[in-house]
């Protein structure tokens, strides 16, 4: 089965190459950016390697001063360096945020700074809490990103301790933090608390653990529409690996090093049974070009509807941009040539950027063929809006409504509805609270159209 599942994903990853995606340079003049983040207003925050975190704001400016400089506490190069950022989700009034960088002996750290109290495009230097120190045994396979997930906790991605072929059989031993997926809750205990469903609590196994089996997760993030968890994880030789899974999910072994991607890699000790591991969603080969995937996240902006529900990600060595689809079926952008892309971003309103280590320039992702004001605008026609009990949809050509679903403010599904394809839609919102809602229309094509719903 698994041979099926890898022969369909390389089949799917070489065709279909889409010509919509198109990158607009927003800010340049990093060095080595490795982490694009926002702490949920209008400005960015851009990590550099060496030890920065500079502000960008709306306008693509860059502030003169950065955010946090933490040079002195780090060791930068390779794989190594300052990696991740994290604000708290009520960064608004405690201020926290993290970080997880290399120290100078090599070791993972994971840190919690404070913002200034007097001015919010400066960190309190001052304020330095580490959190957590991970031994490394090698230079590479530090992993680097660090996410609060929709739970609140804090998800920790960490490589196998580098070198190759995990020599250690690390990501297999529950009793390692390195090749795991870690959780830990940073609003109890000293210096952090652990979940009390961490799948390892009360028995065998490190408590921080939420998930075995990872080689180098470098980039993981989570759909704000529904918390689905979507980890890259860097292969080895053959293959790079894309997992999907719930957010609640807890325990998962995604295989490594008993398996890159869908084939057996070794087996030879330390294996549990195949059927107890999680095989990804879709693979890339190394035969196509690729080397270290680069994961970013699933497009839940407003303005391109092309990109709605398309998870977004690129590769080290090949310079463009893939998109994947809920069942796994991969598209291309056109190549980017130049170009060496190590990480994604995301803003407050979900639009989508991606930074290019070699020439230090950010980028906003783009559809260069429609905009969801020219979609919105040419398709469909929405009234009453404000709303009390109900809304009709009215096609204004030949594309008409398949699916209408409905999201609060929080991302949330409260509502969705297939529809027969006809001209004019009736939608119920009696049983909606009174509120702005979000409404995506997706036609029989896939192309989703989204609009505000205000309910009375």
């Amino acid at each position: 089965m698994k041979k099926i599942l890898l022969t369909l994903a390389l089949i799917a990853s070489n065709i279909g190459f889409s010509q919509t995606v198109a990158l607009e340079s927003f800010a340049t003049g990093f060095s080595s950016p490795v982490e694009i983040t926002h702490a949920g207003d209008s400005r960015l925050f851009v990590v550099e390697r060496g030890g920065n975190i500079k502000i960008v704001n709306a306008n693509g400016t860059v502030n003169p001063t950065p955010f946090l400089t933490v040079t002195s506490l780090i060791s930068s190069g390779g794989e190594r360096g300052l990696l991740g950022l994290a604000f708290h989700p009520n960064y608004n009034s405690n201020g926290y945020f993290y970080i997880n960088y290399t120290n100078t002996a090599g070791n993972t750290v994971i840190a919690r700074y404070s913002v200034n109290s007097s001015n919010p495009n400066l960190a309190d230097a001052g304020s330095a809490s580490v959190l957590l120190t991970i031994t490394q045994p090698f230079s590479n396979h530090n992993g680097g990103s660090v996410k609060f997930g929709p739970d609140g906790y804090l998800y920790i991605g960490m490589g196998d301790g580098g070198s190759g072929g995990d020599p250690g059989n690390r990501a297999q031993n529950i009793n390692e933090l390195l090749g795991k997926m870690l959780r830990i809750d940073v609003n109890s205990g000293s210096p952090y608390g652990i979940p009390v469903n961490n799948p390892y609590v009360g028995v065998a196994g490190a408590d921080e653990i939420w998930a075995i089996g990872l080689r180098n997760p470098w980039k993981f993030s989570f759909n704000r529409n529904n918390g689905d968890l979507w980890i890259a994880d860097v292969g080895q030789d053959a293959f790079e690996e894309i997992n999907k899974v719930a957010s609640n999910q807890a325990g998962l072994n995604y295989g490594w090093r008993c398996y890159e991607g869908n084939n057996t890699y070794n087996t030879s000790t330390g294996c549990p049974a195949q059927s107890s591991m999680t095989f990804p969603l879709a693979v890339t080969a190394h035969s196509a070009g690729n080397c270290s995937i680069t994961g970013g996240y699933v497009y839940t902006g407003s303005l391109y509807p092309n990109f709605q529900n398309k998870y977004f990600f690129t590769d080290y060595c090949s310079p463009r941009i893939g998109m994947v689809d809920n069942n796994g079926t991969i598209t291309y952008s056109t190549n980017f040539s130049g170009n060496s892309f190590v990480t994604f971003g995301e803003d407050m309103n979900g639009e989508l950027y991606i930074g290019a280590i070699n020439s230090g320039t950010i980028y906003k992702i783009k559809d260069s063929s429609l905009s969801t004001a020219d979609f919105n605008r040419n398709t469909f026609t929405i009234y009453p809006n404000p709303a009390k009990t109900e809304i009709n949809i009215k096609a204004n050509g030949n594309s008409y409504p398949d699916t209408v679903t409905i999201f609060d403010t929080n991302g949330k599904q409260v509502h969705i509805q297939k529809t027969k394809n006809l001209e004019l839609v009736n939608i119920k919102t009696s049983h909606l609270a009174t509120g702005l809602y979000i409404l995506h229309i997706t036609d029989s094509e896939g192309s989703t159209a989204t609009h505000k719903l205000s309910v009375e």
